[in-house]
């Protein structure tokens, strides 16, 4: 289904992000989990993309086998990074044949192990320049939808990791916008009123397209750093530090003190109406199922057709 058609009738969007699996081991797992996730009916998944596109065909496969296998809409990642823009053109070309309907536009990080790489040799040096093209190939009617794909892009509550200037990023978020982004999921925060701050300032930019927040669960001690080497800076609120320091290194507590937080975050966003929530999974199931059961959820029909 196409993502205007999902924006238009959920009045709330529940959605899962998977990364797509390095073996057969990897994916027989992932599918496992996809399989129960499925059950809970979200709005749409969406499948990430390496550094530099380095995980290009496996995002490629993982999201053609949902679509063939699954109810899910499949929503791939696709970044400016390592790119020109035939190789773009191409990879819109077999999504399009495959009926994906929505791609997710990103910056991308640059690849830390490739020698010689330089940004300004890559087609598209912002996001923005991906969604125009992306809008280029839509109005080449090359798609079966006669819409085209429909966009997404990423927007950062705490702040953007490569534009300290707040001005700056919130012009450089409206200009993927005004180049004809349909929604906005956010990277993932802990406090919400950094989210409801960053609501606020899009509005007041003119920005009026629906704004997905992400959370990602607290899942172990360690992995509070590799959160955040992931987002590139994310602020841990000092209450959540404290109750996992609690926990004194007992990894089932520490998950639970991460569902917890995670489920609060999504009570509250959900009592102030926020448009959508996508969940970073991990290619995991256990805590985004427990987190719709402590919400008094069976599935997301619950919210999405409220």
């Amino acid at each position: 289904m196409h993502i205007r058609d999902i924006l238009a009738q959920d009045h709330t969007t529940l959605s899962f992000e998977f990364f797509p699996p390095k073996g057969e081991a990897d994916a027989n797992v992932l599918f496992e989990n996809i399989t129960h996730l499925e059950e809970l009916q979200p709005s749409f998944v969406s499948v990430t993309y390496g550094a530099g596109g380095s995980t290009r065909q496996l995002t490629h496969d993982l999201v053609a086998r949902i679509k063939q296998t699954t109810t899910l809409a499949p929503v791939p990642h696709l970044t400016c990074v390592c790119h020109k823009a035939e190789e773009v053109d191409e990879i819109l070309a077999n999504y399009a044949k495959i009926g994906v309907s929505t791609i997710l536009a990103l910056g991308g990080d640059p690849p830390r192990n490739l020698p010689g790489y330089r940004r300004e040799d890559d087609s598209f040096q912002h996001a923005a320049d991906l969604v125009r093209f992306i809008r280029q190939f839509n109005e080449s009617g090359r798609h079966p939808d006669p819409r085209g794909f429909g966009i997404g892009v990423a927007g950062f509550p705490e702040g953007h990791p490569g534009t300290p200037n707040r001005l700056l990023e919130i012009e450089r978020l409206k200009a993927k916008v005004d180049e004809g982004a349909d929604y906005i999921v956010t990277q993932l925060f802990f406090d919400n009123r950094d989210f409801y701050d960053f609501r606020e300032r899009c509005e007041l930019a003119g920005i009026r397209i629906p704004i997905i927040a992400g959370i990602m669960p607290v899942s172990t001690a360690t992995g509070l750093k590799r959160m955040a080497e992931l987002a590139l800076g994310a602020r841990f609120p000092a209450a959540l530090l404290r109750a996992v320091q609690r926990c004194e290194g007992d990894t089932e507590a520490v998950k639970r003190v991460g569902i917890h937080w995670a489920t609060e975050q999504c009570r509250d966003l959900l009592d102030h109406n926020v448009a959508g929530i996508h969940f970073y999974t991990l290619n995991k199931s256990d805590a985004t199922r427990q987190i719709y059961q402590s919400l008094g959820l069976r599935d997301s029909l619950a919210v999405r057709r409220r």
